[in-house]
């Protein structure tokens, strides 16, 4: 009876598919991404990823636990050899399923999975957010700087104002150029001094 197993047994004896899942795991190890049906890729999802966590232990028991499940020497020393420092510092979730869409003969559901530590396109992709992140602090860098100076322009616009005092004299000054305007009468009283004399000399004519 099948009793709380609620794993997917995929249509096969169990002989069956624990050899299916060894030698799709080792095509995953060397190969670094498959593509198969969604329903294998979740299966060995969960059948490899325990495996790669026991791999950053690099002892002669962890290799002989990992190779009773892959039974392939090249996918063991693959495994230990370059795939487990590059996913030391990950605490899981080693794997990626990306569905593809449906196979034309049968409409299955297919779908890929690769090492999520081995994809450059994702890995170059993830670059440029890294330089987004550093242009952020630089702009918060440049605010904060900005902040700092505006202290300065406040007090350069406090000093503007001392300034422009000399162009306010300067306005002042303007009337008094046009007073000189205004002794126009002044230089004009001495004409009229003269015509009063002319009278004065015309009298003893008169006389």
């Amino acid at each position: 009876m099948r009793h709380k197993k609620s794993f997917n047994h995929l249509g096969r004896k169990s002989g069956h598919r624990k050899a299916m899942l060894a030698n799709m795991a080792s095509s995953l190890i060397l190969h670094k991404r498959i593509e198969t049906t969604l329903a294998k890729a979740k299966a060995l999802r969960v059948y490899v990823e325990p495996l790669i966590t026991k791999s950053k232990e690099d002892s002669t028991h962890s290799r002989r636990t990992v190779f009773a499940y892959l039974k392939q020497k090249e996918a063991v020393a693959e495994l230990f050899r370059n795939v487990a420092p590059k996913i030391a510092d990950r605490p899981g979730g080693y794997t990626r399923v990306l569905k593809t869409g449906f196979r034309q003969g049968d409409a299955a559901e297919m779908a890929m999975i690769e090492l999520v530590d081995f994809n450059e396109a994702a890995l170059a992709a993830a670059k440029p957010e890294a330089k987004k992140s550093t242009t952020r602090r630089g702009r918060s860098r440049r605010s904060k700087s900005s902040a700092e100076a505006s202290p300065t322009a406040a007090q350069t616009a406090k000093e503007t104002p001392a300034k422009e005092a000399p162009k306010a004299e300067a306005k002042t000054e303007v009337p008094a150029k046009e007073t000189p305007a205004k002794e126009t009468p002044a230089k004009e009283t001495p004409a009229k001094a003269e015509a009063k004399d002319t009278p004065t000399k015309e009298a003893p004519k008169a006389e």
